[in-house]
């Protein structure tokens, strides 16, 4: 048995964040294209009709809170369940008294909160209990569920995206706590609005980091008979190291990378290095950068300026030799370069035609002509024979077919008119040209 003491106050002890977690959806902030008046996720919550769902989004915009608040408005049994701490046999211990409850007409809500952290069996143990209604499953993942979640699951579940909170959103939220009488109201906080809004940028759209970073800096604050002040210094401390959103095996890792690719393809400098930056930032591997950086140089610049690539594997060598944090103007300099550079895709879309044909068609046979015969044998099977050797010509061309006959028509490489490859596409023409 827990032992209590005088000094025992756990509303007043818990965290900030916690104390203030909204009980209702009119004290929930943010989420407006979900739960603003009308809207389907919040008739579903008022008329007590919800069906198995999944909550995605970053940390910190309530997905957790949203559980509860269909917690108290329900009349079903409510279960929360944590991914973290449960396994198959607690999931079965649930899913058997889920059934017996159905039996007698009595719903159940089952919260699985970070359902990304089920692996396959564990996520399939829910399965045939959501497909006979044993449960209604409400998921809550930061992960693309898309990626994380079974097909099967995942298509008896509606997902609702809940986005980053606004910066006003924020900073409703932080006036609240400094007003309520569960949060500083009874302390007279001295803050301006300056740092609050301060605050509301550093959280990067998480209430939950709003609300610890202004429980530090009250705490932090400078107390007199007036209140407590809370002083630039003291909030400096408090947020001077911003924590990227950033997973360097998760959804976010991809979206940067691909806004690094796609600002570098726009030829936009700017863009790509606040990109790479911010994924340095956020801990990426520079030699992972690096790599992307090689297969931008010829997917998206490729024959319009040929020394891309050479500056791109450079700034790879660049980054293994010196590593963070002193590669980072090598990957600057490669970065604006390919940003710069003039940009064609030709190379990319003759290698996926080619592809394509590679797969879909029959293999066809090397031509004799084009066999090596370095055996006897081999000559004896007239491999080799008929090859026309470009070099003994004066235009160091043949008309010799080295496509197979089945595929004489096809043609995969079309140089496009940036930068070099205008004069790659013109002598490729004269070459067309003087075969024919």
């Amino acid at each position: 048995m827990e032992q209590m003491t005088l000094f025992d106050d756990r509303e007043q002890t818990a965290p900030l964040a916690s104390r203030l977690r909204p009980a209702t959806l009119e004290e929930f902030a943010g989420q407006a294209h979900l739960l603003g008046k009308g809207r389907m996720l919040r008739q579903l919550i008022e008329r007590d009709q919800i069906s198995s769902m999944i909550f995605w989004g970053p940390p910190g915009v309530g997905k957790t809170t949203l559980a509860g608040i269909i917690a108290s408005r329900t009349n079903a049994d409510f279960i929360n369940f944590s991914a973290v701490t449960s396994g198959i046999k607690e999931i079965k211990e649930v899913m058997n008294q889920a059934e017996k409850s159905r039996r007698m007409g009595i719903r159940t809500v089952l919260f699985v909160d970070e359902i990304h952290r089920f692996n396959k069996a564990q996520q399939d143990a829910f399965l045939p209990f959501v497909e006979k209604g044993s449960i209604v499953l409400i998921g809550a993942t930061t992960e693309n569920p898309s990626f994380e979640v079974n097909a099967a699951l995942l298509s008896r579940c509606r997902v609702f995206v809940l986005k980053a909170l606004g910066e006003e959103d924020i900073k409703k939220v932080l006036y609240h706590a400094l007003k309520s009488s569960k949060g500083f109201g009874p302390q007279k906080v001295q803050i301006t609005e300056r740092q609050v809004e301060a605050i509301a940028a550093f959280a990067n759209g998480d209430a939950r980091t709003a609300l610890n970073t202004l429980e530090m800096a009250v705490t932090n604050g400078e107390i007199s008979p007036e209140g407590i002040l809370v002083t630039d210094a003291g909030l400096e401390q408090c947020i001077s190291k911003k924590s990227l959103l950033y997973d360097k095996n998760g959804e976010e890792h991809y979206n940067l990378i691909s806004a690094l690719h796609k600002s570098m393809r726009n030829s936009d400098p700017d863009a790509a290095i606040y990109w790479m930056c911010r994924m340095l930032e956020g801990g990426e591997n520079p030699l992972y950068i690096a790599r992307r950086l090689i297969r931008f140089a010829s997917e998206d610049v490729g024959m319009a300026d040929s020394h891309a690539l050479s500056v791109a594997v450079a700034a790879y060598q660049a980054c293994h030799f010196l590593g963070m944090p002193e590669c980072d103007v090598h990957l600057t300099h490669a970065v604006t370069y390919l940003a710069m550079a003039p940009k064609s895709n030709a190379l990319y879309m003759a290698c996926e035609m080619c592809k394509e044909d590679v797969k879909k068609l029959r293999a066809e046979p090397v031509p004799l002509k084009l066999r090596n015969a370095p055996t006897k044998l081999m000559k004896d099977l007239e491999y080799g024979k008929g090859y026309e050797y470009a070099h003994d010509t004066e235009e160091k061309l043949t008309h010799m077919m080295c496509m197979p006959e089945s595929l004489s028509q096809r043609e995969y490489y079309h140089p496009t008119v940036q930068g070099e490859e205008k004069e790659i596409g013109e002598r490729l023409k004269r070459i067309k040209e003087w075969k024919k």
